[in-house]
């Protein structure tokens, strides 16, 4: 139930925004076939027993982390979105032996929820809405990923750790005018199968002269790849409207 609540702690930014601040991380999980629960399922298989886990560095955050046209982040909304980061990105951290680097961690989170924020406000006012239909597709889609059978399931396991059902619909309907609003800006993404198997081709080869296990067959991965390209699309799509929102926009950050 853990990672059904860290989802959710980061919503907009682990369905859409993240790209912003993780797109290496996912890259560098495409190049090795991983997800990131892999790894995350990797990190705690190896070293729960041997490695004790840091704790974030929380010392120092101000109450108001930091303001966009008006609007505060504050100092609980960025430690709950940055815990969250801060507990994949030690698993991370042990897998590869490189040591966390706090302070680049928390700009990261920061310049994130900065980017979630300015798309929020951009969905706001191109009067994007979220219908019943697809706040359910969405609803259901996060009950499948979690391993549940309905809808009520998930509401109820998230409601033992303390969020309410407003604020579960609340974040799903954000997140439905995010992807609108992306949609829009990024036009097209499904990837060709030209280049999904450029991209197969690739790893495969990157995983030969590792001397790495083989690569499964393309048409195994396929699927896979093909998510992850999309995704990447839409990730750049993202980045560059942010950009673009930060530049005409009056954002301060105070990290």
């Amino acid at each position: 139930m853990t990672m059904i609540k860290k989802w959710f702690a980061g919503l907009t930014l682990g369905m859409s925004v993240l790209a912003l601040a993780a797109c290496g991380g996912a890259d560098e999980a495409a190049d090795k076939n991983e997800t990131p629960d892999s790894q995350e399922e990797a990190a705690t298989e190896e070293g729960a027993e041997t490695v004790e886990m840091p704790e974030p560095d929380l010392e120092g955050v101000p109450n108001v982390v930091a303001e966009v046209n008006g609007e505060e982040v504050t100092k609980e909304e960025f430690e709950t979105v940055y815990t969250a980061q801060f507990q994949q990105a030690s698993m991370q951290s042990q897998m590869t032996g490189e040591e966390l680097d706090q302070d680049q961690l928390k700009k990261m989170v920061a310049d994130s929820i900065v980017g979630q924020k300015l798309l929020i406000q951009e969905a706001g006012n191109r009067d994007f809405t979220a219908s019943d239909e697809a706040v359910e597709t969405m609803l259901n889609d996060l009950t499948a990923q979690n391993g549940m059978e309905t809808s009520d399931d998930l509401l109820a396991a998230l409601k033992e750790q303390g969020m309410s059902e407003e604020e579960i619909m609340g974040q799903i309907e954000t997140q439905v005018k995010l992807d609108a609003l992306l949609a829009e800006e990024a036009g097209d993404t499904e990837p060709t199968e030209e280049e999904v198997r450029a991209t197969y081709d690739q790893l495969k080869a990157q995983q030969e002269e590792a001397g790495g296990e083989e690569m499964p067959a393309y048409e195994e991965v396929k699927p896979t790849l093909f998510e992850q390209l999309k995704q990447q699309k839409a990730g750049q799509a993202a980045q560059t409207l942010v950009a673009k929102l930060r530049e005409q926009g009056d954002v301060t950050i105070n990290l």
